[in-house]
């Protein structure tokens, strides 16, 4: 089995090559205020991308504190 870590940081690798590009916090609010309610379905992929990334980087900071 591999290590988590390195399940952990070969998922996050891969958010950045995406079609859809992970965003940050800032980009999104960014996003959601010049969009105006156009291209939501991007704006909610980004979301999902942005939200599995943070669960990614908890899980990652917990295994390494302990």
């Amino acid at each position: 089995m591999k290590n988590v870590n390195t399940i952990i940081e070969t998922e996050l690798a891969k958010l950045g090559r995406g079609i859809v590009a992970t965003p940050d916090e800032d980009y999104l609010e960014k996003f959601s205020q010049a969009n105006h309610g156009c291209n939501d379905f991007l704006l909610m992929q980004m979301s999902k991308q942005y939200g599995y990334k943070l669960a990614l980087l908890a899980i990652r900071e917990q295994l390494n504190t302990k």
